[in-house]
Parts: C-alpha cells; sequence; structure tokens
C-alpha cells in the first residue's frame, strides 16, 4: 500500500471527497472547496464564516501563530474574525503546567491584537507526538454586500500581492533552524530579520484585507499558505475558472527568504507563505489598493494579470512563458525529513 506524502492531500483527492460528502444544509452557501478558505453560511442579516488550520511545522509560538492564520481565512472573506477555538495537543513527557500557560498566553496577546473572543476548545497531552500541534477554528461575520471568495477573478483583473515571500517560510527556517545555520556561517542580523517576520511585517493579512475591502471592489482575494504563492496561484484559478498569466521578475521575494530558501534547496515560489494577499481586482480598484497600501506603509505589488481559462496559468521569466510549477508537497518538509 503506498503511503502518501506530508502535506496537503492533492486537489482532485480532496475534491472528490468534498462531493461524496458535501453538505446537505440549504444554509451553508460555500462549503468546502479547492482553493476556498472558509465556509459561508447563511445567518439571517449576515453570513457566518468557519474555518479552521492546524500549526504543524513550527514550534515557536504555536498559539499566537494559530490564531493569526486562521483570522486570515476569513480576513480573505472580507469577514472580521470574531470567536476562536483551540484544540492544544501536547507531547507526552516533554509538557509541563508552564509550558501549557505559554502557550495559553500566546493565545491571549493574539486575541487581544485582533479583539477576538477564545470561547472554546480542547487542551490534552497525547501519546506519540514529537512536537505540540494547535489546531485553531475561527469563526467570524461578514454583511452580505461585503462578502469576497477566491472565486471571483475576472479575465482583465491586475493581481496584486501584498509584503513578499516566503514571508512565514523565512520565519520557520530561521526559528527552526538557527544554529545551524549560524553555524553555517549566515549573519546573525539577517537570521534574527527572518525570526521577527512573524511580526515584521507580520503573517496577519487582517489589515490589508480590511482595506481593500472597504476601498475597492475586490473580486477576489487568497491567502498563500502551504504549498506557497504557486499553489495559491493555482487555487485561486481553480475556484475562479480562469487562466493567470505572471510575470516573476514582479513577485517581491524577501531577499532573507531567498537567501535561506537557498541554504537548503528550497524554491521560495513553492514555500509555506503565510503574512502575503494575492487580490484580484479591476484595474481601476487595483491603483486605489497600491495607492492606500502604500499609505498604510504596507507593500504591494502588481505581479501579473488574470486571463481566460484556456490561456492556462504561465509564469513568465525574463521575457519567456512557461508552466507556472506546481508543488505537490510544500518545499519547507525538506527540511524535516529524516535524513
Amino acid at each position: 500500500m503506498r503511503h502518501l506524502p506530508v502535506g496537503k492531500l492533492r486537489a482532485e483527492v480532496l475534491q472528490a471527497f468534498f462531493e461524496k460528502y458535501a453538505p446537505r444544509d440549504e444554509r451553508v452557501l460555500i462549503g468546502p472547496r479547492i482553493g476556498e478558505d472558509a465556509a459561508v453560511i447563511e445567518m439571517g442579516d449576515r453570513y457566518l464564516l468557519a474555518t479552521t488550520d492546524p500549526i504543524t511545522f513550527a514550534t515557536d509560538e504555536i498559539g499566537w501563530y494559530a490564531l493569526q492564520v486562521n483570522a486570515n481565512d476569513l480576513a480573505v472573506r472580507g469577514a472580521r474574525p470574531r470567536w476562536f477555538l483551540a484544540t492544544l495537543l501536547l507531547p507526552e513527557g516533554a509538557t509541563t503546567d508552564a509550558s501549557v500557560e505559554h502557550v495559553f498566553s500566546q493565545v491571549g496577546r493574539a486575541c487581544e491584537e485582533l479583539e477576538v473572543s477564545l470561547v472554546g476548545g480542547h487542551t490534552e497531552v497525547t501519546h506519540g507526538l514529537g512536537r505540540p500541534i494547535v489546531v485553531g477554528t475561527m469563526l467570524g461575520e461578514v454583511a452580505k454586500d461585503r462578502l469576497v471568495t477566491s472565486g471571483g477573478a475576472r479575465p482583465g483583473d491586475m493581481v496584486l500581492l501584498t509584503k513578499g515571500i516566503p514571508l512565514e517560510g523565512a520565519a520557520i527556517i530561521a526559528r527552526e533552524k538557527e544554529k545551524e545555520l549560524l553555524a553555517r556561517g549566515l549573519p546573525s542580523a539577517l537570521v534574527a530579520r527572518a525570526k521577527n517576520f512573524l511580526h515584521r511585517p507580520g503573517i496577519s493579512v487582517v489589515p490589508e484585507a480590511m482595506l481593500a475591502s472597504e476601498l475597492g471592489s475586490v473580486h477576489a482575494m487568497h491567502d498563500p499558505t502551504e504549498g506557497g504563492l504557486a499553489t495559491a496561484l493555482w487555487e485561486l484559478a481553480e475556484a475562479s475558472g480562469v487562466g493567470l498569466r505572471v510575470e516573476r521578475e514582479r513577485i517581491p521575494i524577501l531577499p532573507e527568504g531567498e537567501r535561506l530558501c537557498r541554504e537548503f534547496g528550497l524554491d521560495p515560489l513553492g514555500t509555506i507563505a503565510s503574512g502575503s494577499l494575492l487580490l484580484t481586482l479591476a484595474p481601476a480598484d487595483a491603483a486605489l489598493v497600491l495607492h492606500a497600501c502604500a499609505r498604510e506603509g504596507i507593500d504591494c505589488a502588481f505581479i501579473g494579470q488574470v486571463v481566460p481559462r484556456e490561456a492556462g496559468l504561465t509564469l513568465v521569466e525574463g521575457g519567456r512563458p512557461r508552466a507556472l510549477p506546481t508543488f505537490p508537497q510544500d518545499e519547507i518538509t525538506k527540511l524535516f525529513r529524516e535524513p
């Protein structure tokens, strides 16, 4: 029997499960779909949104981390995150009262930052774990006329990307491999900057997602997580039924991220990239968002254009188009493979 590799399940396998076990409640407007970040449920005059995401690659600041990435999944819907539940699975033989308090304090700090309430969850010491795992669930709400999806991109839209890639990946590498990086002779200042990417520029996309939602008619938003920017572009295109033409030279790649990826033979395009936000908008609205982000000190770049589906997904590099690369596994998994 062939065992599945580490990382997301293949999209076609997952889609088959979604279709087989589709929700029957007519109030579920958007259920599980490839490329969509959160479920949307009819609740009177508003929509209730729900999402869940685990923290599995990182061990540092995992409580704070879990809340941020789940909040991102609602923010890209144009929704305000409101209520958070956390499941903490902690390793046997390595968990103390103090270590549990440490994780809870991280969750509490993140809740204060985003004005989110911790409303439940589950905590246990679990046999067989080598590292702590936090699984977060976030609920939020949005006015019906403010909902944004990953599936609304239209041919002619401009594709924007905030901050740079691989923001989260660089932070994970710097935090999980710090001693090895310093032993290899990398500057300590570079490693320190990358470690701090979680906070500056930060992995939360709530500020720019809320800003874009308020300013312009956003057709689609999606946050690149596992599988990196390339996977996020594929997911957005699949959800929208469109093609994309992306210019490699326009993609903002963080210098620290590029250097750290190179040290371990990782491709930044396929490395986990929470903290960046993908948006598609009509050109006039895209100009408004670019200007507003600049005013707020948020880096934002035009990286490509939405094209008809039959044009496919193209990465243009050095003036030469080629197929946008695919990554069956996130590049970051190479760091955790057994030698």
